[in-house]
């Protein structure tokens, strides 16, 4: 990736010195049709990469006349480069990611036009060919700087301008863009954008299957809306669908976004595009919305998929206010729309669509991923110190995305809610299509709220590491809690005590056996210990909940007490958000070595057959499968997998007919199958010679039993091939090529390492796929040679490849799973060797060293609880 980098300086230079008028870009994409041969040689012409033309023209303004700048762009080869009427030799200009651009006038015009590359890294203009039926499909997703692989410009979010795009396509295609469009003289012309920045315009192109609907309001004062509303998939998934829930989750977000921002909605158009071999969740091109399209669902999901997937809408529904009518100025402030987007998926979920429980998911999930990220070394302020693209690159993190919108939800406790919407309605109405900074958004905080917005940015913003807040119970003569205080810790290296806004609740069980609160107090914690006067003279409790109801971003810890209670009783706390916020607690003391794997193991084997909350359920299968795989002693991992074999199979069979926790058991046990018992179980679903009342063994279920069936060597080529055949899909592609590299073969680990590492041949998706099944936690011998190699490898990875494919190959073929001290040694040496690597190398790098040391703490912690045990069997007379 060398010459692709832009940093920060260099954009601020170029901010101070440029303002854009408006773009006009001409793409012809007719190349993209062709044989599907499923090959890479489908995507080359003559031996170099399949291309497409891309003439763009910028109208953009200099106030030095007489200085120089640069536009970028990445492609093959540049045709002509037109400055102010200027013809300049491209071979001069162009140097594969940068056009050099001298003597500016105060009013200039750049046309360039250049042969550009369709990708097949999901980076840029994607290009796939749909194995079902050879259709070719187009899509476009840029961020943070990849809309230079499709168009010349200025690729840096503050140098905003107005677009029109025009497409030459095959004839029976559609094409769609961030502006209405229509066809003329065979060319798709699309209306101009509003002043947006470069990175959410958005084209897609294809025979995509198109489904419509209106959404109209009308407003207090009689102002009427109308939104047309699109919705398109590729053909081949149009059977699966459901088109009509996309749309009332749309209209029911867009009325909640209404009510709330007091902007109406500013761009026209409304399409979703449901789009293949995507890299993210999804994208918020105003007018444009993509996602990947495996929110389509193929077969049976439980209602925990379905949640996710209306999350996804809202959130990108929120951009449309939050990132693209009002754009952060530089990637530092990543969080002025990520934070916000996602603290509003869960928001509006809540307040405007059947998912009334998406707290809990938030609790549960979301919040998970931000206190991973926030223990690692490369842990990073809310607001990051954001050098330059690579680094923006890797900022879509835990920290970004949900710790931010954790810390928004802690803003809205303490400015409250009606506060913190008024600044919000403000900030829309001052910034709209500009540029801002974080002290643009405190300004109107500050204003609404009365509150001090400096000092809770500087703490909670600006700084790294997640608090502990454990509670102490001091008891009465009189057998009553004579003081309850809260006590609050930070790491070392990140030794900031923050203010948090948290709700302490005392549970005891009832005379049923339920274990329910029966007392509550909110309170300021500030400094290392806080005391809660209102709970005084409280009975005593069996469990005390600190940050009850999940009002602050931190980690729980428990007393004694509590610790024991939940041992014995967790399946009978009866509110399920206080339940799910213990089971996140448990856990993290799972991953911060505090608590046994295998104790960990045991409460979901315990107690995760009583889980009401669906997404939970889901949540503690994934937990206690990496509780098996990276913390429980090694030597314990043959029966800790037997355990949750046996566990699942119980479950299985004992969960009612046809339910959610049914089919979530069953996708738990194919997760988790090793014994011949379980596998037995598998392939007779899979032939029909096993029944369980009430389980569908849909396509999508029959590729989950076969992974595990392929891992262990139980189903060979054929059987996959056979598969495929059944399935012969771009979904069901995958999953063979998954289940394949899985396989306990030193000739097929060579072979899929061979496919990633040393040939570029895979498209994005077939390269997660086959880094997916390439490590298998039951392998750990076969994949032992690879250590050595990946250490060889990763710098060369890095420096030929794509970013996208770059992080994937350097954080899927990590040698997690050879957990020695060897590896974290040879980890530190790599580290020591290349000090001058590049610094998002070496991050990466740091973050799977990091995980790998907690991973052999956890299994200390694990070996040392066993040899209590051990010691104190022993000792009992």
């Amino acid at each position: 990736m060398p010459g692709e980098n832009l940093s920060r300086d260099e954009a601020r230079e170029r901010a101070a010195l440029l303002s854009v008028d408006g773009y006009e870009v001409s793409l012809d994409v007719r190349s993209a049709h062709g044989e599907a041969q499923g090959e890479a040689q489908d995507e080359t012409q003559g031996g170099g990469p399949r291309t497409f033309r891309s003439v763009t023209t910028i109208r953009f303004r200099c106030n030095e006349p007489g200085a120089s700048s640069f536009a970028d762009l990445i492609a093959p080869s540049v045709t002509a480069v037109c400055l102010n009427g200027r013809d300049l030799d491209p071979s001069e200009v162009f140097d594969g990611s940068r056009i050099a651009l001298e003597d500016l006038a105060a009013e200039n015009e750049l046309i360039v036009d250049a042969q550009c590359a369709y990708s097949r890294t999901g980076e840029g203009l994607h290009r796939f060919v749909d194995p079902e039926d050879g259709e070719v499909y187009l899509y476009t997703q840029y961020e943070p700087a990849d809309s230079r692989r499709v168009f010349a410009n200025f690729e840096q979010p503050d140098l905003k301008a107005p677009f029109r795009f025009e497409v030459r396509a095959p004839e029976e295609w559609t094409v769609w863009s961030n502006g209405a469009g229509e066809r003329a003289d065979g060319v798709w012309r699309f209306a101009e954008t509003k002043p947006i920045s470069t990175y959410i315009t958005c084209v897609v192109a294809g025979p995509y299957h198109y489904v419509t609907d209106t959404y109209e309001r009308t407003f207090e004062d009689g102002t009427r809306l109308e939104i047309p509303l699109g919705a398109l998939c590729r053909k081949g998934l149009a059977p699966h669908f459901d088109a009509d829930d996309v749309f009332l989750i749309t209209k029911q977000g867009l009325d909640f976004f209404h009510d709330r921002f007091d902007y109406p909605y500013p761009f026209g158009k409304y399409d979703q595009a449901f789009v293949p071999e995507y890299n993210l969740g999804a994208m918020e091109n105003p007018g444009l919305v993509t996602f990947r399209e495996e929110y389509i669902f193929r077969g049976k999901v439980t209602r925990a998929s379905y949640e996710g997937r209306a999350n996804t809408i809202l959130h990108e529904m929120a951009h449309m206010w939050f990132g693209d009518l009002v754009t952060m100025e530089w990637w530092d402030d990543l969080w002025l729309k990520e934070s916000f987007a996602d603290f509003m998926g869960a928001f509006a979920n809540v307040g405007a669509t059947r998912f009334k429980d998406a707290w809990i998911t938030f609790a549960n999930r979301r919040k998970a991923w931000a206190y991973r990220a926030d223990q690692l070394p490369s842990t990073h302020p809310i607001t990051a110190d954001i050098r330059d693209l690579e680094d923006a690159k890797l900022n879509f993190d835990g920290i970004t995305y949900a710790k931010g919108a954790s810390v928004l939800k802690q803003l809205v406790a303490y400015a409250g809610q009606d506060a913190f919407l008024e600044g919000a309605r403000r900030y829309f109405k001052r910034h709209a299509y500009g540029n801002t900074r974080l002290g643009d958004l405190l300004s109107v905080l500050e204003e609404t709220s009365g509150r001090d917005m400096t000092a809770w940015a500087r703490s909670w913003l600006q700084t790294a590491g997640v608090n502990s807040l454990t509670p102490q119970v001091l008891l009465s003569a009189a057998g009553t809690v004579d003081e309850l205080a809260v006590v609050q810790e930070a790491v070392e290296s990140h030794p900031e005590l923050r203010p948090h806004r948290v709700a302490v609740g005392l549970y005891r069980r009832t005379a049923e056996g339920a274990l329910e609160r029966y007392a509550r107090a909110e309170v300021d914690v500030e400094g290392p210990r806080t005391v809660v006067a209102e709970l005084a003279g409280a009975e005593v409790p069996e469990l005390v909940l600190v940050n009850d109801d999940d009002l602050t971003y931190c980690k729980t810890r428990f007393d004694a007490t509590s610790l024991a209670t939940l041992r014995e009783h967790l399946g009978a706390l009866t509110d399920p958000l206080a339940r799910a916020l213990c089971w996140s607690a448990l856990w993290n003391m799972t991953r911060d070595a505090l608590l046994p794997a295998r104790d960990f193991a045991a409460l979901v084997l315990r107690f995760a057959g009583r889980e009401s909350d669906i997404g939970v359920l889901q949540m503690l299968h994934a937990w206690a499968g990496s509780a098996l795989v990276h913390y429980a002693a090694p030597d314990w991992r043959e029966t800790g997998g037997r355990l949750l074999g046996e566990g699942a199979v119980r479950e299985l069979r004992d969960a009612a007919p046809g339910g959610e926790q049914q089919l979530a058991w069953a996708r738990f046990l194919a997760s988790v199958a090793s014994g011949e018992e379980e596998l037995s179980l598998l392939r007779g679903l899979l032939d029909g010679t096993e029944k369980i009342d009430g389980l569908a063994v849909d396509q999508e279920l029959r590729w989950a039993f076969l992974a595990p069936l392929a891992a262990h060597g139980a189903a060979d080529e054929g059987v996959l091939a056979a598969e495929l055949a059944r399935d012969d899909t771009a979904s069901g592609k995958r999953h063979q090529v998954r289940c394949l590299a899985s396989r306990p073969s030193a000739e097929v680990k060579a072979q899929a390492w061979a496919q990633v590492v040393e040939s570029d041949a895979l498209s994005n998706a077939l390269v997660e796929a086959t880094i997916a099944g390439f490590a298998q936690a039951s392998q750990r011998e076969l994949l032992a040679p690879y250590a050595e190699k990946y250490f060889a490898v990763i710098e060369r990875v890095w420096a030929e490849r794509s970013i996208q494919i770059g992080m994937d190959v350097v954080r899927g073929l990590f040698p997690s799973l050879r957990d020695s001290r060897e590896t974290l040694n040879a980890t530190d040496a790599w580290l020591s060797a290349h000090e001058d690597a590049a610094p998002a190398l070496r991050r990466l790098v740091l973050e799977a060293r990091d995980d790998l040391a907690r991973a052999l703490r956890g299994q200390a912690c694990d070996a040392a609880a066993a040899a209590r045990q051990v010691y104190c069997s022993r000792s009992r007379p």
